[in-house]
């Protein structure tokens, strides 16, 4: 049987990502997902750049840090967004009115990441210039200023455009981690559940133990740890991982994730 020509399977995938593009828009709660991922990271970090001050004798906090910490929080919107755009067909019934009119089940996933990668980079990127207007605008007010030995925020600065340019990426990554759990798992609160697990419990048990080399090699292996360490801005040669390298570990972990529910995907019934 001959294969199915290049424009063929090009149209195919237009297909599929056309589909999931409009099952997403019309979906009641995506919309207002997006503004509470916006919102939420703004105002956590809000809330923290405020509650911080700089004497005149300095101070060693990381201010883009600071201004970033909303995405901590951020994250856990992501993770339950990525999570309902599969989960929830599975709840519905719905999956298998996909997986029949779109057979190819593993580029049913991939239209699901492309369009999910797209909107979290577009609201993460608004989120993180937020959080970073923020900082810039409440951090002199608290002593965060030139004089007391701290710069003025900015994105031309290179730490810190690094910064805010990883912290979208990290919340990229979170977003297909999550895509991948939950095609595993297909439900909406088991899958919730374990990726929360990954991000903040796991992310606390570095400081569990009292064993430094487990310690490390915790922290290294945590995706929240490790990831958010591209937010980090001073002291970073006193990283476990660089900020690059760290950002590789949920890279990693997503990577595993998406690969697992695929070949779940593949395997069993609808």
């Amino acid at each position: 049987m001959p294969r199915p020509s290049s424009c063929c399977a090009g149209g195919t995938r237009e297909k599929e990502l056309h589909a999931e593009w409009t099952k997403l828009r019309t979906s009641q709660g995506a919309g207002w997902l997006l503004l509470a991922l916006v919102a939420l990271t703004v105002a956590a970090s809000a809330a923290a750049v405020a509650t911080v001050s700089c004497p005149p004798e300095g101070c060693g906090h990381d201010a883009p840090r600071l201004s970033l910490a909303g995405v901590q929080l951020g994250q856990a919107v992501v993770a339950v967004m990525a999570v309902l755009m599969i989960s929830g067909e599975y709840g519905t019934g719905m999956i298998r009115t996909t997986l029949t009119a779109m057979p190819r089940r593993t580029t049913v996933l991939a239209a699901k990441a492309a369009i999910l990668i797209g909107l979290t980079l577009a609201a993460g990127s608004v989120a993180v210039l937020g959080c970073v207007l923020t900082g810039r605008l409440i951090l002199p007010g608290n002593g965060f200023v030139p004089a007391h030995g701290q710069a003025l925020l900015s994105l031309a600065d290179g730490p810190t455009l690094r910064a805010a340019c990883g912290s979208v990426l990290y919340l990229a990554l979170v977003a297909l981690l999550s895509l991948g759990v939950a095609t595993a798992v297909r439900d909406s609160a088991t899958a919730i559940g374990v990726v929360f697990g990954l991000l903040y419990a796991f992310s606390v048990l570095p400081f569990m133990v009292a064993d430094p080399d487990w310690q490390t090699l915790l922290w290294r292996i945590s995706p929240m740890n490790a990831g958010l360490a591209v937010q980090v801005t001073t002291n970073v040669s006193g990283l476990p991982l660089s900020p690059w390298a760290g950002l590789g570990v949920p890279a990693a972990w997503a990577g595993v994730a998406l690969l697992g529910g695929g070949l779940l995907l593949r395997r069993r019934d609808a």
